[in-house]
């Protein structure tokens, strides 16, 4: 069974690799934001995807990212509130099994089927 303590250095961890992915997603997506102003016609080029179509692949994964980032936020959050662990639905422990599965999980798994069902 991991602790508390564990639980933090892996959530701390986690943030520090989603804050830097997040940073060069933001770079990257800057750059091809320069490529699509400078209206360069890529539709047609036959050797790669079109800037517009990376732009949005790019930014999907970095709204994902900024997501995932928020809910590890929530969940240090929780440590320090002293209810990591516990289902903010139904105020049940979460099983440690899905706390190391998941470690952002903020519903235990009865809650979070019944939600997954609606």
């Amino acid at each position: 069974m991991t602790d508390s303590i564990e639980y933090e250095r892996m959530l701390r961890r986690r943030r520090d690799e989603l804050t830097a992915r997040d940073a060069e997603l933001l770079a990257t997506l800057a750059s091809l934001g320069e490529l699509r102003d400078a209206n360069n016609d890529d539709e047609h080029d036959p050797d790669g995807a079109p800037v517009s179509g990376e732009w949005s692949r790019l930014a999907g994964i970095r709204r994902e990212t900024q997501a995932e980032l928020a809910a590890t936020d929530a969940a240090l959050g929780r440590l320090a509130a002293g209810t990591y662990g516990i289902c903010v639905n139904c105020g049940r422990p979460i099983a440690p099994g899905r706390l190391e599965a998941r470690p952002t999980a903020e519903l235990c798994i009865v809650c979070a089927e019944r939600t997954s069902r609606r």
